[in-house]
């Protein structure tokens, strides 16, 4: 199973009047493993930078004069999420923001059922707590010590951890913190791996003289030898 977590940042809360996604972050999820793969771009939003926006993510003017637009990037994201259902914070929020994007672009919008949310996971599984994302770090013990200002790659990484405790239990070093981005990505047959017996048994290594001593001891303790029973039983 496929999945991506995903997060935004942008110039405001309402595409409708004006504002623009200036982030995306993703992380590829398969069977809830992380498979190192990632998609993140800065966007330039064609407008100025409001000094709310700015003091949540710190991306300013300066920084995204010279970033792709978003009609640049659509179909490179598009390819990335394609077919994988998509795990985000606020999950309409976000969505809103790519649909209008992707729209403008002429694009096929993504589907109303396309998201999991993790807010609202949280929000049933804790009712009446806090259910932030750094709310939900502090309450997993997951190290967002790095997250002083949003980040659309940092946020999704972290709440790739999230996602999975709230589902039912940590893996062991799921390893988002520092993603390889060397490493191959995990394939069905690497999920699906056994063990399998040997092909041809490992030959013995006692020699001749620790097999003969073996057996002078074993005579030695008389015919209750437990070594004698397993024998008679394994001939039986």
């Amino acid at each position: 199973m496929r999945e991506i977590v995903l997060d935004t940042e942008t110039t405001g809360f309402e595409p409708e009047t004006g504002d623009r996604i200036v982030e995306i972050g993703a992380v590829e999820l398969f069977n809830h493993m992380p498979t190192g793969e990632t998609f993140h771009k800065y966007i330039n939003p064609q407008r100025a930078m409001p000094e709310e926006a700015f003091k949540v993510h710190g991306l300013g003017d300066e920084f995204l004069r010279d970033k792709p637009l978003f009609e640049e990037v659509v179909d490179e994201f598009l390819s990335f999420v394609d077919g994988a259902k998509l795990i985000i914070h606020n999950a309409a929020f976000d969505v809103k923001f790519l649909n209008a994007e992707i729209g403008w672009c002429k694009r096929p919008r993504l589907p109303p059922d396309c998201a999991i949310d993790t807010l609202e996971i949280a929000r049933r599984k804790f009712p009446g707590s806090p259910a932030s994302l750094d709310a939900l770090c502090r309450r997993f013990g997951i190290d967002n010590a790095s997250r002083t200002l949003h980040g659309a790659l940092l946020d999704s990484e972290i709440l790739a951890e999230v996602y999975l405790e709230l589902i039912g239990g940590k893996q062991p070093d799921f390893g988002l913190a520092a993603p390889d981005r060397t490493r191959k990505a995990v394939t069905e047959q690497d999920l699906n791996w056994r063990p399998r017996p040997r092909p041809q048994p490992l030959p013995s290594r006692l020699s001749e003289n620790e097999k003969a001593a073996h057996a002078a001891f074993v005579e030695k303790l008389g015919d209750n030898a437990l070594w004698l029973r397993d024998e008679d039983q394994a001939s039986a």
